[in-house]
């Protein structure tokens, strides 16, 4: 190994030791540390290069009515949802494969918005899509976004998130998704633009635009303000799909005006006799995400608009038990890792659909109700080693859910 002395330089680029931060030694040789750095910049460059080359000869797409059966083994119904999500998906992978020529027509990405009740499955929706396709998936919630240089976060920090999904892999992020969570929630408060700064609300609406439509953003990998003197990662969002979610409360009454009729009561023409008042959801427009405080930009760069409808008992029986992680079958594989084998009687799932439609938490208040009568046994039977077999009666799932004290939620 070479002994370094005050004569001692670089071996790449010639830098004596003194203009340099450290020299590393070698056999014969010298590096120093701005040669090492440019090192890890080109290798880290052609292992992003192979590594997207990789998912480019390794991607299959799934056709539309694969990528709907996919779904269908975790989200029961919402059957026009998962429609409109596998034709928007399936249409946007393929347009990554396109290769532009001078007189071919370049193929536009589709966001797309999902509008439905709490519980009915939006989120999921967007999860299983992202695992079937095997790309970054996050999910970013909209209600701590705020305009640059306020309180909150920026709206590059989905972005972030995405790189941090993706292991900063910048090209597989480039084809990941995101869903935007929450999204209603960054309505502005009416109509009309703001006279005031609306920095949480259209103030993020603004910020979202040019992300949603496709730019090259400067991502800071590990947050904005925290850490002001880190290096940015320039990341193209052309090629991200980006999907919004949101419950939208209260838009019903817009859509009712919007047909003249009202969401409880009688209807104002007879020619208005087969709308489904119980699901407004189904009749949403674009004009009614504007009445709602959605600015009409954001709404022109999500053109795919789709509905969730409510779930109904028939529905929520069937999330119970059907699906490859429903709620039964996890808590029969909790119980396996003990040993017991665990079983409902088929009056206690009634009983836990009803509650679920009588508390009015869609989905999740499944979950909920499940914890709340599952607790003491869950809590037990780990330390009671003689336990082989645990049944489950009408009786005592009343017992335990009365004791949870569950009125309190109860819906008004």
């Amino acid at each position: 190994m070479a002994k370094q002395s005050k004569d001692s330089r670089c071996s790449f680029c010639n830098s004596p030791k003194q203009d340099t931060l450290m020299l590393i030694e070698g056999m014969d040789a010298y590096i120093c540390d701005k040669c090492v750095t440019q090192a890890n910049v080109l290798l880290a460059q052609e292992l992003g290069n192979k590594k997207s080359k990789a998912f480019d000869e390794s991607f299959r797409l799934l056709k539309p009515a694969e990528i709907k059966a996919h779904i269908d083994q975790y989200v029961i119904g919402q059957d026009d949802a998962k429609k409109v999500l596998s034709v928007a998906v399936y249409n946007h992978y393929k347009r990554l494969s396109q290769k532009i020529d001078k007189d071919e027509v370049e193929i536009e990405k589709s966001n797309i918005m999902l509008v439905g009740e709490t519980g009915t499955g939006k989120t999921l929706l967007a999860k299983t899509i992202a695992k079937i396709l095997h790309v970054p998936f996050c999910i970013v919630d909209a209600t701590v976004l705020t305009e640059a240089g306020y309180v909150g976060e920026d709206v590059e920090s989905i972005l972030t998130r995405l790189l941090q999904a993706a292991d900063y892999d910048v090209a597989a992020a480039e084809r990941g998704i995101v869903y935007i969570d929450e999204v209603d929630k960054v309505a502005r408060k009416s109509d009309n633009p703001s006279i005031t700064r609306d920095v949480s609300g259209e103030g993020v609406q603004q910020a979202l635009l040019k992300i949603l439509e496709g730019t090259i953003v400067n991502v800071p990998p590990q947050g904005g303000r925290k850490h002001p003197d880190q290096k940015m990662i320039p990341v193209n969002t052309n090629n991200i799909l980006f999907i919004c979610g949101g419950a939208f409360d209260g838009i019903e009454r817009k859509i009712a005006n919007r047909l003249r009729t009202q969401a409880v009561g009688y209807k104002v023409k007879k020619d208005e006799a087969d709308l489904d008042l119980k699901n407004l959801y189904k009749y949403i427009t674009p004009q009614d995400l504007k009445s709602f405080g959605l600015i009409p930009e954001l709404i022109g760069r999500v053109p795919v608009l789709t509905h969730l409808n409510p779930l109904d008992i028939d529905a929520l029986r069937n999330i119970l038990t059907a699906p490859k992680n429903s709620l039964m079958k996890q808590y029969t594989k909790l119980f396996e890792y003990e040993d017991v084998n665990l079983v409902f009687e088929e009056e206690v799932l009634d009983f836990i659909v009803n509650k679920a439609m009588e508390y009015k938490l869609g989905a999740r208040g499944l979950r909920s109700i499940c914890e709340a009568i599952m607790l003491d046994a869950m809590y037990d039977t780990p330390s009671d080693e003689g336990v082989k077999e645990l049944h489950i009666t009408l009786d005592y799932a009343i017992e335990k859910f009365e004791k949870a004290d569950f009125k309190k939620l109860k819906a008004a």
